[in-house]
């Protein structure tokens, strides 16, 4: 008695749960890390190849501050083979957007994970439990049947960070790979353009061209115009994107919750996050667009005539000296549709495969 009054008294601290298995956590992640970047990879492919008409056609309005899209299409028209013309620069297109979103998508995808682990880490519990803290016994009560795991009541695949947080992660993730992607983008633009359309006539041909008269630093042509415009446009994207799929889903879900008040009234669907995926994906695309479309304008001049625009200050004040600053809009319309084609579709579909990917290999 007296050893169990003893026993009875010293405070009692369970043993800590066992350390998970770093073999099985690392190849869940290198497993989840690969695809994102074969999803990223997909839907950069599937939009390129689909768009790459209205990339032409911007690149062939923005040289020249004077050519109008009906100009620039008829002129197209009268090629000998127009349709073809009209998907030139597919190859480098789709190995910049391909390659570009697979490095994006993975490095944004790494950087989010890192981001909301920190932030888990860093708060504090809101109603952390105490050594003394009395236990309240369960009492038993009437079985229930097992309920089923409804769908998430958001449409997104993604960690939920804040909105600087979405701002900074997707802005450092563009800027990044926009830097490794310099080379091909500018062999994507001089192949849409037309002052190169005949001087170029394979890829190989293209980079020995650029090597001899421009040398290393003609593949870089632009990266300051470039790197003004792709790390913003891809923060603002990130924010603009989350707020909209936020407040899509919550309109959504308090419609179904006021027609529907069964348990089944607030889960969202996968049909449904498609749809709120792709409209916020466009709305976002379009804002992002549209803010960031002179530093497109003036890149595209820069990678196009480095010689007469040598820099981004340079270029922008001939610009508006010689085009008025109507130039530095030149090309909008079409950005924004593309831009909102092209994102909406790429979100969606990596998205979608992420949240499929989920299913089969975390939840099993």
């Amino acid at each position: 008695m007296a050893v169990q009054s003893i026993l009875r008294e010293l405070p009692f601290n369970p043993p800590p749960p066992p350390p998970p298995r770093t073999s099985e956590a690392s190849h869940l992640t290198h497993v989840t890390t690969a695809f994102h970047f074969i999803a990223g990879l997909s839907s950069g492919i599937l939009s390129a190849i689909l768009l790459q008409p209205a990339d032409l056609l911007k690149t062939r309005v923005q040289q020249s501050g004077s050519a109008s899209l009906r100009t620039v299409i008829l002129d197209i028209s009268r090629q000998p083979r127009p349709l073809r013309e009209f998907w030139r620069g597919t190859l480098p297109s789709t190995l910049r957007t391909g390659i570009g979103s697979a490095l994006y998508f993975s490095t944004l995808n790494a950087l989010r994970q890192h981001v909301s682990e920190y932030t888990r880490s860093t708060t504090p519990p809101s109603a952390p439990l105490t050594p003394r803290t009395p236990i309240t016994p369960i009492t038993p009560t009437t079985p229930t049947a097992p309920t089923t795991p409804t769908a998430p009541s958001h449409s997104s695949s993604l960690p939920v960070l804040s909105n600087v947080a979405n701002l900074a992660t997707g802005a450092v993730a563009r800027g990044s790979v926009g830097l490794v992607m310099m080379p091909i983008t500018v062999l994507k633009v001089r192949y849409e353009s037309s002052l190169y359309s005949y001087s170029y006539g394979t890829l190989v041909g293209a980079c020995r061209d650029i090597l001899r008269r421009e040398g290393v630093r003609g593949f870089f042509a632009g990266l300051g115009a470039t790197a003004a415009r792709d790390a913003p446009y891809a923060g603002l994207y990130v924010l603009f994107y989350e707020q909209a799929k936020r407040r899509l889903s919550a309109v959504l879900l308090q419609a179904r919750q006021q027609q529907q008040q069964d348990q089944k009234g607030g889960s969202m669907r996968g049909g449904t996050s498609a749809g709120i995926n792709f409209v916020s994906g466009g709305v976002a695309a379009g804002l992002a667009t549209a803010i960031t479309n002179p530093f497109d304008a003036v890149k595209t001049r820069i990678q196009l005539l480095p010689g007469k625009y040598r820099n981004v200050f340079v270029a922008a004040r001939r610009m508006v000296g010689e085009d008025g600053w109507r130039s530095l809009m030149d090309g909008l319309g079409l950005r924004m549709a593309r831009k909102a084609l092209s994102s909406a579709l790429a979100w969606t579909l990596y998205e979608e495969l992420i949240r499929r990917a989920e299913r089969r290999w975390v939840v099993v």
